[in-house]
């Protein structure tokens, strides 16, 4: 299932820069609650004969949780997905595969340009994936995600930059914002897989939209927290959250562990 996802966002490509990073550090921090979360296994600088210099990316993500009960009857309690994510910016590219099914693939291909996702083709599409391809457009103001609680820095309705003066949003405000940008995401799922293919790529297609919604609405409410800093600080930042969330990862993978010993009968255990 191929889907192209075009988000637009009130900043400039060169600013989405630095938002980019922060948001991704402290969404990721705020996902983090100790059995399930974000762990950064790898974070590297990395170089590419066609993109040049980027930044490479490994995280590990345990949603088991977070599941629908149709899913997760399949699935074992512990489980997680590994994220690549290759950062060649303004071009991006992740890899999603998961620990205990390895025939589901997804592949995320994104490009940013300083327009109102007017581009037909920027990402190189060849002609089998054109005609494959569904677009849709996200709106950060008024498209819905479930069970997401809305507050004045998240009702993008309501929001208003003190540093940019940029906001509150209105309805059709991306045909008529001065400053604009659009994130390009082409996101490719496959699970080949009899008998479950549509509803396994149509659930994770449905999980991606949902959580691109969420994100970007937050890069751009928190505008305000990351519009003066340098790569520098934003790195410092990145460095010091995904620090903060291995160790809560780690303490809460310890502390079920040792509940499960206490609470399991007919456990010997070495004196």
């Amino acid at each position: 299932m191929l889907k192209e996802y075009r988000i637009c966002l009130p900043m400039t490509v060169e600013e989405y820069k630095i938002g980019q990073l922060y948001m991704r550090a402290r969404h990721s921090y705020e996902q983090t609650t100790g059995r399930d979360g974000i762990e950064v296994i790898k974070n590297f600088p990395c170089t590419d004969p066609v993109y040049g210099l980027g930044q490479f990316t490994e995280k590990r993500l345990s949603i088991s949780d977070r599941l629908p009960e149709w899913l997760s009857s399949y699935i074992p309690r512990f489980f997680y997905i590994t994220e690549k994510f290759w950062n060649y910016y303004p071009y991006t590219y992740s890899e999603f595969t998961c620990s205990l099914v390895p025939r589901l693939s997804v592949k995320v291909r994104s490009l940013f340009q300083n327009n109102n996702g007017t581009s037909y083709n920027c990402l190189c599409l060849g002609k089998k994936e054109l005609r494959q391809r569904m677009v849709d457009y996200i709106d950060i103001l008024s498209d819905l995600v479930e069970n997401t609680q809305y507050t004045d820095e998240t009702d993008l309705s309501v929001f208003k930059s003190t540093k940019t003066s940029r906001g509150p949003l209105r309805e059709g405000w991306r045909d008529t914002a001065e400053i604009i940008m659009c994130c390009y995401k082409l996101v490719e799922v496959s699970f080949p897989i009899f008998g479950l293919q549509a509803r396994v790529e149509n659930f994770v297609q449905w999980s991606m939209y949902d959580e691109m919604v969420v994100s970007h609405r937050l890069a751009f409410a928190w505008i305000d927290e990351w519009y003066d800093m340098t790569l520098e600080d934003v790195r410092l930042y990145e460095s010091g959250l995904y620090r903060h969330t291995n160790s809560t990862i780690h303490s809460g993978q310890q502390s079920e562990s040792v509940e499960g010993i206490v609470t399991t009968p007919n456990t010997v255990t070495a004196t």
